[in-house]
């Protein structure tokens, strides 16, 4: 078989292993909207039977282990709707695809390199997935503080109030709400309640409204002001985050074209020079010289995301 078929094949066992999640994905998203549909038409039949999950076993003995467990955590915190057998299997899945197509398209000694950064890139995906749920949810906080502050003026109690903003508001603040009262609704103390909300999604800024709830809350005062002026507070905040991430999204850019750019002369090479990145790969100093080159530009990624990184 030439190297044209096993591209060929690399490439066509990819496309397959892409059309399975993206089927699957699919099939979960009819799901969550049938479900939904029922819900709100008040047509749930609850003597049904739950659809079984595919790979059940091998969820449940994952999530017994500390990895499976740390692993639930950190899909918890991105709100995506899916488990983590379902996520180990897909990031196994597209590590040996990228290790097949790296292999077949350069050479045997990227294969590796391709599976590693295909699980290095899942767990940065989760990563991203939490910044981003953590951003939007920041971005609902002056709503919040204004309805907690209007509910409280009105003369409702704290956890009526956290219950109303839950209904009100939508993901992720609603979601995350709904959680802090159902806490609320079986026992838990305020405090505990919303210091579990501040640990799941951290930030300045739900650090200072769940002090300033558990502070009132344990020594009364003037609530409603201490909201309104925090909801003023969080909303300048809320501009100039927004102003400085337009400032730096050229730099923010340039931190992945840098690396891409690598990668893409390997391709130029082997296209100018067949064969050539098998010859630099053969020997011990040319896979030094590539794993170099990657650790270069690793840091080099690094170095200016962290650069470009203004907390505000």
């Amino acid at each position: 078989m030439d190297r044209t078929a096993l591209l060929t094949l690399g490439a066509t066992l990819l496309g397959g292993a892409l059309a399975v999640a993206g089927v699957r994905t699919y099939l979960a998203g009819r799901q969550q909207h049938a479900a939904l549909v029922d819900r709100l038409a008040g047509a749930h039949d609850e003597a049904a039977a739950p659809r079984p999950r595919p790979f059940a076993r091998f969820d449940r003995r994952l999530r017994a282990t500390r990895f499976g467990r740390r692993l639930e955590r950190r899909i918890a915190s991105t709100g995506l709707a899916v488990t983590p057998g379902d996520f180990t299997l897909r990031t196994l899945a597209a590590a040996a695809a990228l290790w097949l197509v790296a292999a077949l398209a350069l050479a045997p000694f990227f294969g590796p390199i391709a599976a590693v950064v295909a699980v290095w890139s899942a767990s940065a995906f989760l990563g991203r997935q939490r910044r981003k749920r953590i951003e939007k949810f920041i971005n609902q906080l002056p709503e919040l503080s204004r309805i907690l502050a209007n509910a409280t003026q009105a003369g409702l109690a704290l956890r009526t109030a956290l219950g109303m903003a839950a209904e009100e508001m939508d993901a992720p603040a609603g979601e995350e709400l709904a959680a802090v009262a159902d806490r609320l609704a079986v026992g838990h103390s305020v405090d505990d309640a919303l210091g579990e909300l501040a640990e799941r999604l951290p930030s300045r800024e739900l650090v200072v409204l769940v002090t300033t709830l558990v502070l009132s809350n344990r020594a009364g005062g003037s609530v409603v002001r201490s909201l309104r002026n925090l909801t003023e507070t969080l909303e300048e905040r809320k501009e100039t985050r927004r102003e400085v991430r337009t400032q730096l999204s050229q730099v923010t850019a340039t931190a992945y074209v840098v690396p891409l750019m690598g990668i893409g002369t390997l391709f130029l090479m082997d296209r100018i020079a067949p064969g050539s990145i098998d010859r630099m790969t053969g020997s011990v100093a040319g896979q030094l010289a590539v794993v170099g080159a990657f650790v270069l530009y690793g840091i080099g990624f690094f170095l200016i995301r962290r650069m470009s990184r203004i907390d505000v």
